[in-house]
């Protein structure tokens, strides 16, 4: 008697496949201590209550603005980071709830 496989959660599947490159594993992981990665004299909002603006995470990262803001919007489709618009300027956020519970979520399923 086979068992029957249930599919994996889409939303952790979501995560996984963002997490799978590892320039927005990279920019993940600089955003959890912005204070440490970020000149934090250039910051235009708080960067631990608003987060990084892109034209930072772009200059530090060395890729253009296109690319970073694409990989910045795949991370937040996978519900790791939060962007908020300050001005003109996006700024974008570790979500560290989500990344718990998915964190969570994988040692269930693994």
């Amino acid at each position: 008697m086979a068992d029957t496989v249930a599919a994996p959660d889409p939303d952790l599947v979501r995560a996984l496949r963002a997490l799978a490159n590892p320039i927005r594993l990279q920019l993940l992981s600089w955003l959890r201590e912005p204070e440490r990665h970020f000149p934090m004299e250039r910051a235009i909002a708080d960067p631990n209550e608003v987060g990084i603006c892109v034209s930072h995470i772009q200059e530090k990262v060395g890729l253009a603005q296109s690319t970073v803001s694409a990989y910045m919007a795949e991370l937040e489709r996978a519900g790791l980071v939060r962007s908020t618009r300050v001005g003109k300027w996006t700024h974008y956020k570790r979500d560290e709830q989500r990344i718990a519970e998915l964190v969570g979520e994988l040692g269930q399923t693994l």
